[in-house]
């Protein structure tokens, strides 16, 4: 568990718009393929931000700026956002709770039950740029928690604010007023959760048009759907039905994971194979891109515009062009699919792979770093995510732990405990949101 074997790339092919063509061995390759409740909030308005599609090559991004991870969000509102910049939101799938902590000294700051009944499976967690997280219950229904308490509002009817201040402190459902909107959604297989970068006010400092992309299928073919969630009540904006999502994995007719791009699209993959979907958020149309052999777990976007697949192999599509490029980095011949993956903003993708963390070079897709990080009874690294202080975090799948990774050192430098039944797939921090996020 605490080591695996890495593979070499040896070999690339090119196939047609939707049709992947495999070629190379079956554990080495480097190949290409081609594509074509509770109480709403003050609403600041739904003003979408649009752009035209790309069609060009060198700029994944698609803006044609000359700035690649389009966020130009930090000079004029200075210090902004510090505070809520420095928490990880971990899911307790088999307690119903979400765990807000810090990621300067891991103390739990606050515990959230995040359905009425207290019995979603909780699994996804995304992180706007105020530092408010949405949940995606796999059960059915999404939660949003407003991270900073001058933001929550009066009512359960006792005076004051109160919300949960740690563990051992989980309000009943209604009586946290940091909780600020449930969306019941009566789907048994409700993963994907990703919020919109919206934009900031450069004289007030505070985001608007901040919503939540969520997904969803009832376990059979032609039920799945994606839709627009209004960030400030949780109603939703606009769904969008997938009839012909195939099915990825025996049983399994849906989505798995899902981020946004610089204009606010959601992408959303599959487990294992199927379909890479983009689905617009100027007209609400999709593009499917069929994914490679083996296809990924987990999934990102990073601010050059590439999306990423991680499984057995690491799998980055250039939108612009459509073109896949795969590596293969493991040689034993058993079916884990490895866990989630996301970049550091700079020239490394961070992804789960059994029980270490490595980083991959997303110039040439090869491995940089490896981090031996589980401890004895841990399950294998499910959950990746970078802070705002370049640390990595890796959560084990369903266990109780959660640990904060130096790459320098290459080494843990803190340790969580406490967590029940953990899993967290998805932009924790709020990180890779940040970085493909476009202010207008």
């Amino acid at each position: 568990m605490f080591g695996r074997s890495i593979g070499l790339a040896t070999s690339s092919c090119v196939a047609s718009v939707c049709l992947v063509v495999a070629c190379g061995g079956d554990d080495q390759r480097a190949e290409t393929f081609g594509s074509d409740g509770v109480n709403s909030l003050t609403s600041f308005g739904d003003t979408a931000t649009e752009s035209g599609e790309s069609d060009g090559s060198d700029d994944p991004s698609g803006d044609g700026d000359g700035d690649p991870s389009g966020d130009g969000d930090g000079e004029a509102c200075g210090e902004a956002g510090t505070e809520v910049d420095r928490f990880i939101w971990i899911a307790n799938s088999g307690e119903g709770t979400v765990s807000k902590i810090d990621t300067d000294n891991g103390v739990e700051l606050g515990r959230y039950i995040v359905r009425p009944d207290s019995a979603g499976s909780p699994s996804r967690t995304s992180v706007n740029r105020r530092g408010d997280v949405a949940v995606a219950n796999r059960l059915g229904g999404v939660t949003m928690i407003r991270a900073s308490e001058a933001d929550c509002v009066e009512q359960n009817g006792t005076p004051g604010i109160q919300t949960s201040t740690g563990a051992g402190d989980v309000l009943a459902w209604g009586q946290d007023e940091c909780v600020a909107w449930h969306t019941p959604l009566p789907h048994g297989d409700n993963r994907p959760v990703a919020w919109t970068a919206g934009y900031a006010d450069p004289d007030t400092c505070d985001w608007y048009d901040l919503d939540v992309w969520t997904a969803w299928s009832d376990g059979a073919l032609g039920t799945a759907a994606v839709a627009l969630l209004d960030g400030d009540d949780g109603t939703i904006i606009q769904q969008v039905a997938i009839p012909d999502l195939p099915e990825s994995w025996p049983g399994w007719f849906g989505f798995y994971g899902g981020a946004v791009d610089s204009d606010d699209n959601m992408w959303l993959s599959q487990l294992q194979g199927g379909w890479l979907v983009k689905v617009s958020r100027s007209d609400f149309s999709y593009t499917p891109y069929t994914v490679p052999p083996e296809g990924g777990y987990g999934m990102t976007v990073t601010p050059d515009g590439y999306v990423w697949l991680c499984g057995r192999s690491t799998h980055r599509l250039n939108p612009a062009s459509g073109m896949w490029t795969s590596v293969g980095h493991f040689v034993e011949p058993d079916s884990i699919h490895t866990g989630g993956c996301m970049g550091d903003g700079e020239d490394l993708l961070w992804r789960g792979a059994y029980g270490q963390i490595m980083a991959i070079d997303t110039e040439t897709l090869t491995v940089a770093k490896q981090i031996n990080v589980a401890q004895p009874d841990d399950d294998f690294i499910w959950g990746v995510a970078v802070d705002f202080d370049g640390f990595v975090w890796a959560i084990p799948r369903n266990g109780t732990r959660a640990y904060k990774v130096s790459p320098e050192t290459e080494s843990v430098a803190l340790t969580v405990d406490g967590l029940v039944a953990a899993y967290t797939y998805s932009d924790m921090t709020g990180f890779a949101l940040s970085g493909v996020g476009a202010i207008p």
